[in-house]
């Protein structure tokens, strides 16, 4: 997978979908689910690799890191809320400690920047403590992936970071992300194994055998089916702001509305104001804040916190 400049869809009607077979029904067996993984992971590569379809990958990869870290923080057993998650990390001050909420959200923003083929980023992500074993983990995936499928090269690696650590879940899923990855030849990762585990399935995944990683497959494919359709209302999203972005007589709107297409959450007193954030482009803090309220009242975004001060806004 390779971050491209979004091409807008003729027709939204036709961007790939999950047929109803792969949805119907529960995932029995290790072959049910290899099988409708297979067909799953063909709709998302589709989706997220051919410009044509127009998903703001970037902008789908961070709606995707913040559902990882809430699912990861209950995982390490803090429970953190979505919004206290977000919150910690954009309305942190820069150079203020963000907290292990904000932290969290961090290391998997980081995830998603991180090339999957690329073993000194991956190290330097997960840390040295379990770094020595990366090489004969990755390894023993790839192999379980070529004969099993990539969800079972998901399982594998789940199971061989806990056997060392049982409470190393967001290397674990880390690792499993990154497995995924590299049996699609993408190169980037996408956060989906956290999304819909829980601590009592990854203590059974190293206790139990294998009923509990063919549950934890299932749960695996359950995300890639949810991520397809968040994929898809993402390009319907895309596709709408960039047909108001017109009306948009701000000076430097073309820049902000594509820092809409890359972030979840814009914070228009950090991100847009004094400068558009990677941009030159100056945007005082009132002008900031008349522009994300005009794309409320489009219809195109919406305001996130609910609070009248330090907002935050999204597609």
């Amino acid at each position: 997978m390779t971050y491209q400049p979004t091409a807008i869809s003729n027709d939204l009607g036709k961007l790939p979908h999950l047929p109803g077979w792969v949805t119907s029904g529960r995932a029995e067996t290790f072959e049910t689910v290899a099988f409708r993984s297979g067909a799953a992971l063909t709709v998302l590569d589709q989706l997220i690799c051919d410009p044509r379809y127009g998903v703001p990958v970037k902008l789908f990869a961070n709606r995707l890191v913040l559902s990882a870290a809430t699912a990861t923080s209950k995982l390490e057993g803090r429970l953190a809320r979505e919004v206290d998650i977000r919150d910690a990390y954009h309305l942190t001050p820069p150079g203020e400690a963000r907290g292990p909420d904000g932290d969290l959200l961090a290391f998997w923003r980081a995830a998603v920047r991180i090339r999957a083929d690329v073993a000194g980023e991956i190290v330097d992500l997960m840390g040295p403590v379990l770094a020595g074993e990366l090489e004969i983990w990755l390894k023993e995936a790839q192999d379980r992936t070529r004969t099993h499928g990539p969800l079972a090269g998901c399982g594998t690696v789940l199971r061989a970071v806990l056997d060392a650590d049982d409470r190393a879940e967001r290397v674990a899923c880390l690792l499993s992300d990154i497995v995924l990855a590299q049996a699609l030849n993408w190169k980037a990762v996408l956060p989906v194994s956290a999304q819909r585990l829980s601590k009592g399935m990854l203590r059974d995944l190293t206790t139990s055998g294998q009923g509990a990683e063919q549950v934890v497959q299932a749960r695996i494919l359950e995300t890639i089916e949810e991520t397809i359709r968040l994929a898809r209302d993402l390009a319907r999203r895309a596709e709408a702001l960039r047909a108001v972005a017109p009306k948009l007589r701000a000076k430097g709107s073309d820049a902000a509305v594509e820092l809409f297409l890359t972030e979840d959450a814009v914070a228009p007193a950090s991100m847009l104001s004094p400068r558009i954030r990677g941009t030159n482009i100056p945007m005082t803090d009132r002008a900031a804040r008349r522009f994300c309220d005009r794309l409320v009242e489009l219809d195109v975004a919406r305001e996130l916190t609910g609070r009248p001060s330090f907002r935050l806004y999204g597609l």
